[in-house]
């Protein structure tokens, strides 16, 4: 921190000298960290219990294995776009932007924006298309 000496009034300068000598009183009465951390840990220890259990913390292990990681998606490519407006885009991930639901409630296929040569169609995700499905066959009673 930096302060330009010579801007500053006799008042201010008194003020600021007031300040940091508070400031150090305080920093000459308090007793090392190091001090203080090893009587709080034999303090806890004494009672059976961890620094992190007193203070609510969660060991590493214990945070890692409660919250599966999700695993990252890469960048994807535009799939759809706007020839009107060649800024509106969509990848094909997540929610349908705007401009796209806008167009598709006026009855425009979503599939007329997709880029040619460069993409699919989207796949909603309750469709079962390309799944094996499993009949059991049924006993007929004779």
């Amino acid at each position: 921190m930096r302060f330009d000496l010579e801007k500053l009034s006799s008042r201010e300068l008194d003020l600021l000298i007031a300040t940091a000598e508070k400031r150090k009183t305080v920093l000459l009465r308090r007793r090392p960290v190091a001090t203080v951390r090893a009587e709080l840990t034999m303090l806890v220890a004494s009672e059976g219990y961890t620094v992190d259990e007193v203070l609510g913390r969660q060991s590493p292990v214990v945070a890692a294995s409660a919250r599966p990681k999700r695993r990252k998606l890469g960048k994807a490519a535009v799939k759809y776009r706007d020839p009107e407006n060649r800024r509106n885009s969509w990848t094909g991930r997540g929610s349908m932007p705007r401009w796209l639901a806008a167009k598709v409630k006026r009855g425009i296929s979503a599939a007329d924006f997709l880029i040619p040569g460069l993409a699919r169609p989207t796949e909603k995700k309750g469709l079962r298309l390309g799944q094996k499905t499993v009949f059991k066959p049924v006993a007929e009673s004779g």
